[in-house]
């Protein structure tokens, strides 16, 4: 499968700056930009040099013309050169992840993802950049009834990372309200994206590589926690979309509309490969809700999607990137 996602038929903007752009979504985005003819300025704090996610990610972006890479850390660097002339930042830069977010950790959830996002909101208030569009997570919602959130729901995040989360997107968010500031932002709340290169630790990831390897699989709870699982095309397809979005549309929600549970998501890698999964059942996690389902109306609304991809249908693809 190749790893490139779809161009989307959005208009793309003349110049970008993608920050996270070593991550998972920030490598996707910037190619798709890149083929739709975007001049991309790419920033991450991870040196490809010397990470080897890193580098991996960034792979498929060598030698395409209209990149340049920028290994910085926005909690530090000089913000403002890397925003001249832009029409957008894509603001995909942050530490993820509920479980390490507890504890001593922490404050490094709190550095790149509040206070590297002020440092952001504060260049781009100076170099007048028309729109940001900036990560946040589903996690934002915490516990919910099992219907699906709609984005004027009252959030209840259950983990310290989905406070940072929240607190980054309505930071954003309060800049652009203000009276003097020259940037409208645009909060797209994801669920669960999922695809070539993604994280090793999210759970579509690892039920195909147990598949695959025969190694125990760890499950955290019973399994019936159902997740809006998005495939990373449809992902960025959004987040270009975003891009163009009529000015004040806020928070979007991003779910991919395959809503599955993690046993669903087991039994579909084991028909795959035709072996059984071992199973560890350990404690459910702090922070990890039962269900997470998005309301899509309004990225069909104002930003003009809708997804195309189905978990289902791109699990076989998805093995073949594992073996890889």
């Amino acid at each position: 499968m190749s790893e490139s996602v779809s161009v989307s038929t959005t208009p793309a903007p003349r110049r970008a700056v993608v920050t996270g752009a070593a991550g998972f979504i920030g490598s996707h985005l910037a190619h798709a930009l890149l083929q739709a003819g975007t001049t991309v300025i790419g920033v991450d704090r991870r040196d490809p040099a010397s990470d080897q996610t890193a580098a991996a990610n960034l792979a498929a972006l060598h030698g395409l013309p209209g990149y340049m890479h920028i290994t910085a850390d926005l909690l530090t660097c000089a913000i403002d050169p890397l925003l001249f002339d832009a029409d957008v930042i894509f603001h995909l830069a942050g530490i993820p992840g509920v479980r390490p977010s507890w504890g001593p950790h922490f404050s490094d959830y709190v550095a790149s993802n509040i206070l590297a996002t002020q440092r952001m909101m504060d260049a781009a208030t100076r170099m007048r950049v028309p729109r940001l569009v900036v990560a946040s997570s589903s996690s934002v919602y915490g516990p919910t009834s099992g219907g699906p959130s709609v984005e004027s729901d009252h959030p209840r995040p259950a983990s310290p990372y989905a406070v940072t989360k929240l607190a980054e997107e309505q930071l954003c968010l309060a800049h652009a309200a203000r009276a003097d500031c020259p940037t409208d932002v645009v909060a797209l709340r994801y669920f669960t994206v999922y695809g070539p290169r993604q994280r090793p630790d999210m759970f579509t990831h690892r039920a195909l590589m147990a598949a695959l390897t025969g190694q125990p699989l760890r499950l955290y709870g019973d399994g019936h926690q159902r997740r809006d699982f998005t495939y990373i095309a449809d992902a960025v397809a959004a987040t270009i979309a975003a891009a163009s979005a009529p000015t004040d549309t806020g928070i979007v929600n991003v779910g991919g509309g395959s809503n599955a549970s993690l046993l669903e998501v087991i039994n579909v890698a084991k028909s795959l490969v035709g072996r059984d999964i071992q199973i560890h059942v350990e404690h459910a996690r702090d922070g990890d809700v039962l269900t997470t389902r998005a309301n899509s109306g309004r990225a069909r609304d104002l930003l003009g999607w809708q997804p195309t991809v189905d978990l289902h249908n791109v699990c076989r693809s998805e093995m073949r990137c594992c073996r890889s």
